[in-house]
């Protein structure tokens, strides 16, 4: 013990960065992209601080979808529906609030999130559906829900203080949905690091057999991670309500697939056992990041799609290298 220890107070600088610099490579990622954009975009104030609030605000909702994806994708799970029930979440939030006001709202935004959680998690760990397929069904039932609800029309939030709390207000010069990032992610790192149900969700994630041969509860795990993975994206739409003032099916559309690419980009494994939120928080935001420097840059949209497809799979490939079993 005290030989090792000795060789590694000995390690230089340099041999320490050999050794976990795969491990760290989403930080050492987002200092290379956000210093290239801010050295060539200076002159059009990619550095302005509003722009720095304008990407939190725009990266904030798939940075709280982040955060409880990283349970369920370290748990050996994935769910394809949260971009869709975000939406619905929006419709039945905006809905609730015209009809009793703020706690409505909140309610019923919340009970959105629980309804569709135990929907997919009861298919999936009582039918033994895989969850590919239970949540990607239930992203077309979402969508054709909030369609048929609102009669395809936005649904505006009348409440004058509940854009203030879920996204439309700032408390002093910060804006709430940062506040509301930081939250849950704090929330989800102690949750994942600090408790045994953290723990349990890697165990069961590494492995399923092994975990429930030591005691582990494996369905009531997965349960729990496909839950509050809905409740989670449920929270993103009432962010969405806020900050639009609105209510709209369209709310979230395409947002699951940002959100596993911002989990994976982080160093999460697609194939369980291994995860870290604080990393799935910086992807969200380097790919805001990469999405308001590439608009900056005056580059077409056809453009922005090939150069950020590049920019995450380049930047995927170095974090996942190694994690992959055998």
């Amino acid at each position: 013990m005290s030989d090792t220890m000795a060789v590694a107070g000995r390690e230089t600088p340099l041999a320490y960065f050999k050794r976990t610099w795969r491990q760290n490579i989403i930080y050492i990622g987002f200092v290379v992209v956000f210093a290239f954009f801010a050295i060539t975009l200076y002159d059009k104030g990619f550095l302005a601080p509003n722009n720095i609030l304008n990407i939190a605000r725009q990266t904030a909702m798939i940075a709280v979808m982040a955060v409880a994806m990283t349970l369920v994708l370290s748990s050996g799970e994935i769910d394809l529906s949260v971009g869709a029930v975000a939406g619905l979440a929006s419709v039945t939030t905006a809905m609730a609030v015209a009809w009793g006001g703020l706690p409505a709202g909140i309610a019923a935004g919340i009970m959105t999130g629980v309804t569709v959680g135990l929907i997919n998690g009861l298919l999936s760990t009582r039918l033994m559906i895989p969850t590919f397929l239970t949540t990607l069904a239930m992203m077309g039932i979402a969508k054709g829900t909030a369609m048929w609800i609102s009669g395809t029309a936005a649904i505006p939030v009348l409440d004058r203080t509940y854009p203030a709390i879920f996204g439309g207000g700032n408390i002093g010069p910060i804006p709430t949905l940062l506040l509301w990032m930081l939250v849950i992610g704090v929330i989800g790192h102690v949750v994942l690091r600090r408790t045994k149900f953290g723990r349990q969700i890697l165990a069961v994630g590494g492995n399923v057999v092994a975990a429930r041969y030591s005691g582990i509860n494996t369905g009531r795990i997965k349960l729990w991670v496909i839950v509050i993975s809905a409740v989670t994206a449920s929270i993103a739409g009432m962010l969405y309500a806020g900050r639009l003032q609105t209510g709209r099916f369209q709310l979230g559309e395409g947002d699951e697939l940002s959100v596993i690419a911002a989990v994976v980009l982080g160093g999460t494994s697609l194939f369980g056992g291994k995860g870290t939120v604080v990393g799935s928080i910086i992807g969200a935001l380097m790919i805001g990041v990469i999405n308001n420097g590439l608009i900056l840059m005056g580059l077409e949209y056809s453009q922005q799609l090939i150069a950020r497809g590049g920019i995450i799979i380049l930047a995927v490939a170095l974090s996942q290298a190694g994690t992959r079993p055998a």
